[in-house]
């Protein structure tokens, strides 16, 4: 109940601040906060509009999935064997950095204009946040850890099962929390390109007639997108990794 009230109290000072954001520099440049959420709740009985937060919701999805699938698996991998360490570290190192938004040109001539080049950017940029992340806390696990279940007869699975995966799980969601914001950002720009879909399409055509209301309520439906993915990651992680709230 506590934790309900601290959102409601935070929700009505971002409101308050909203309020007097607007009375302090007009209707051109601030979104109104009554008409704002009037807007939104006939766009959300607008089948068009949802349709762009279904196109936004799949492409995350999609990004995600495709980067878990390969990330946490490559992740565990590296972090378990120090020979295959060995071999990624360098690459791991030299291509982290780079910044991932540069490769959109290239995926939209590998991969078209639709949604495989969006979704591509998104599994990108999260895999090699889901990759180092799992790396790490893989190595991090205690060779006691390791040669304890080694004496007791576990091979390989058993150690993958019983000690890195529990030992990778609560970073991997933090992991996820963290990349959330990039995602969102990037779902953004990406669906600013060559589309006519997405809540990313729908804040860019609003700007491109001026619509400050119809701007406000995709950043909304945008940021509540956001809040989503960021809480149902910490959900998942106090069900799955229980031992961590006795820490």
């Amino acid at each position: 109940m506590r934790l309900r009230w601290e959102y409601i109290l935070a929700i009505a000072g971002l409101l308050v601040l909203w309020w007097i954001l607007y009375l302090w520099l007009g209707e051109q440049i601030i979104a109104e906060p009554a008409a704002t959420f009037g807007r939104l709740v006939r766009e959300l009985g607008d089948p068009e509009f949802r349709g762009h937060i279904y196109a936004s919701l799949y492409r995350i999805v999609a990004g995600m999935l495709i980067a878990l699938a390969t990330a946490v698996p490559l992740g565990l991998l590296t972090g378990g064997s120090e020979r295959v360490d060995r071999w990624l570290k360098p690459l791991i190192y030299l291509t982290y950095p780079i910044p991932k938004i540069v490769f959109l040109p290239l995926l939209l001539m590998l991969l078209g204009i639709g949604d495989a080049s969006k979704i591509g950017l998104i599994a990108i940029i999260l895999f090699f946040h889901l990759l180092a992340t799992t790396r790490d806390a893989a190595r991090a696990v205690p060779p006691s850890a390791v040669s304890s279940l080694r004496s007791l007869g576990g091979g390989s699975l058993a150690l993958l099962r019983h000690v890195y995966w529990p030992a990778t799980m609560p970073a991997l969601f933090t992991s996820l929390r963290i990349a959330t914001g990039t995602v969102v950002a990037v779902l953004f720009f990406v669906e600013t390109i060559a589309t006519f879909r997405g809540i990313g399409y729908y804040i860019y055509s609003s700007w491109s007639v001026t619509d400050i209301t119809g701007m406000a309520v995709g950043i909304i439906i945008l940021s509540a997108v956001g809040i989503v993915f960021y809480e149902l990651f910490d959900v998942l992680e106090r069900s799955l990794c229980r031992w961590t709230r006795y820490r």
